[in-house]
């Protein structure tokens, strides 16, 4: 099978699984007990929204029609994000878009951050094994791993914000912008940034251990293929055999963990968040769950299972172009 053809099969595999998904998403949310839609309204109707409001709220999540219309209705909503409304939030699709942001700023610099520095360090701690450098960073990065994120916040909360008082302690923009926002466009991404420091500190912290670990294991797998040898006999620079030969050998498991990571980027991180005060997706999914806000909770369950198969989509895409040995089947 070429590739062409393999990804035709894989992109209707993907349409297939997201619909298997989004069905499985309905009959949580509207067919086991203690979770449904129905009880979610009766519950708003029961702290005194009024009638008109209710019947609306029925009709739009389709509480007035047989089970297998309400089943279409999903299908549409979900396919054009027409989340419906949260009585917590407000509209779910502008509520999910107001955290969304914040999310992706912090993940994407701790998340890309973790990965880049932990695979350098990784591939160095495998050539390096036995050493006490490899020793020392090993023992490190499984010290990081280890220890709860947030007590991890909470001692970087309370050195660089509580007494350097270096960056403020929680929230995403600068306190003072609630009484005079800036207009600078400079001056916006400087505040945002200034108070994504800690936040995006901390879980780099915590993270970037793991990709060490991960990249070290995998690298100790090829570093002693019959390749690295002849490598190393015709006189290549240690740098271009590691990082060349090995790590591009050594890589699906890092892939694939990549892959899994970017597909829960919008998740944001629920303690650290919290901790901060960062108004992400996570405490956003925090507050869902506090609440049972069932449309919210619905909502960004299909919105992460769309991006999780996606990223393995393209995960199995760049299995065959990193190793040429994988052949599309």
């Amino acid at each position: 099978m070429g590739l062409q053809e393999y990804v035709i099969k894989r992109i209707l595999v993907t349409i297939i699984l997201i619909w298997a998904i989004a069905t499985v998403n309905f009959l949580i949310f509207n067919m086991l007990p203690g979770t449904t839609i129905s009880k979610y309204v009766a519950k708003l109707a029961s702290g005194g929204m009024g009638s008109e409001r209710i019947e609306q709220l029925r009709h739009a999540f389709g509480l007035d029609r047989p089970i297998h219309e309400r089943y279409l209705v999903y299908l549409k909503n979900m396919v054009t994000f027409n989340f419906g409304y949260s009585h917590e939030f407000g509209d779910v699709k502008a509520a999910i878009m107001r955290a969304l942001p914040n999310t992706l700023i912090l993940m994407g610099i701790s998340e890309i951050a973790s990965i880049i520095i932990g695979i350098l360090l990784g591939v160095i701690t495998a050539y390096k094994r036995g050493t006490i450098l490899d020793s020392g960073i090993v023992t490190g990065s499984l010290l990081t791993y280890s220890v709860p994120v947030f007590w991890l916040g909470w001692i970087i909360v309370n050195i660089f914000a509580l007494h350097l008082k270096w960056f403020p302690s929680g929230g995403y923009i600068p306190g003072v912008w609630a009484v005079n926002p800036p207009e600078n466009i400079i001056t916006l991404i400087w505040g945002r940034l200034w108070c994504t420091v800690l936040p995006a500190f901390t879980l780099f912290i915590f993270l970037v251990g793991g990709w060490i670990l991960l990249t070290r294991a995998s690298v100790l797998e090829t570093i002693t293929e019959d390749y690295v040898v002849t490598a190393r006999a015709k006189g290549l620079k240690t740098r271009t055999i590691l990082y060349k030969h090995v790590l591009k050998n050594a890589s699906l498991p890092l892939i694939t963990n990549i892959a899994m990571t970017m597909g829960f980027l919008i998740t944001g991180a629920v303690i650290t968040e919290t901790v901060f005060s960062y108004g992400g997706m996570g405490s956003l999914i925090f507050t869902a769950i506090s609440f049972s806000d069932i449309p919210m909770i619905q909502a960004v369950f299909f919105v992460i299972a769309i991006l999780v198969v996606t990223a393995n989509f393209i995960a199995d895409l760049l299995y065959g172009i990193i190793d040429p040995r994988i052949r599309y089947g």
